[in-house]
């Protein structure tokens, strides 16, 4: 009988026992970050999460340059696609403007006016109304009055020189990148130094001497 009671008491002391929350202080991981709606292996980080920031780094030459090109004329984006150049390299917009006026104007030897130009009347006009300076009325004479220039000389307004028919014989005004304006049988146009016909007949460049 003695026996059966210890052992009665026995497993209800044992039961109470484990029934006893612990009294030892429950430690928790530090920096535990619970992500709602995670799967179990992704809800405990050692660490917790920071959002990346994103650094945008402005360049102030950037923002002058696009804020210089949403400032351009549709003019300057025209012939800057026409010459294959930077829309900020059109900048003689009085010098672009008369060009736009005359494009297409057609050829007629010896005319002087919009009925038909030919190419030494046609610098002539531009020269004048662009620049202010009168030049003689033919090709040749235009070269007399010019510093001869190599090709890589040339610079916008420069006059251009070719040999098509014997001598100096044609006349354009050189823009840049190769390109020139001037009335041809096509008419009044642009083209290239580099168009192997215009290579070919290419003389010379000349800058117009104008009294100090």
């Amino acid at each position: 009988m003695k026996i059966l009671f210890f052992i009665t008491a026995l497993f209800f002391t044992g039961t109470a026992a484990m029934a006893q929350p612990s009294a030892k202080p429950v430690k928790f991981i530090e920096d535990i970050q619970v992500i709602p709606g995670a799967s179990s292996g992704e809800q405990l980080s050692t660490q917790p999460k920071v959002a990346k920031k994103t650094v945008t780094e402005t360049d102030n030459s950037t923002v002058a340059t696009t804020s210089s090109i949403e400032k351009c004329s549709s003019l300057q984006f025209k012939y800057s696609l026409l010459l294959d150049t930077t829309v900020e390299a059109i900048t003689n917009l009085k010098l672009y403007n008369f060009i736009d006026d005359w494009m297409n104007t057609r050829y007629r030897y010896g005319g002087t006016g919009r009925s038909g130009i030919d190419c030494s009347a046609f610098t002539d006009t531009l020269i004048n109304n662009v620049y202010g300076i009168n030049l003689p009325r033919t090709a040749r004479e235009q070269c007399d009055v010019c510093k001869r220039l190599f090709r890589d000389e040339l610079q916008e307004g420069d006059l251009v020189f070719f040999n098509t028919r014997g001598g100096i014989s044609h006349v354009g005004v050189y823009l840049g990148n190769n390109y020139f304006v001037h009335s041809s049988i096509r008419g009044v146009t642009i083209s290239s130094l580099l168009e192997d016909y215009y290579n070919r007949k290419f003389i010379c460049g000349g800058r117009i001497i104008t009294p100090n």
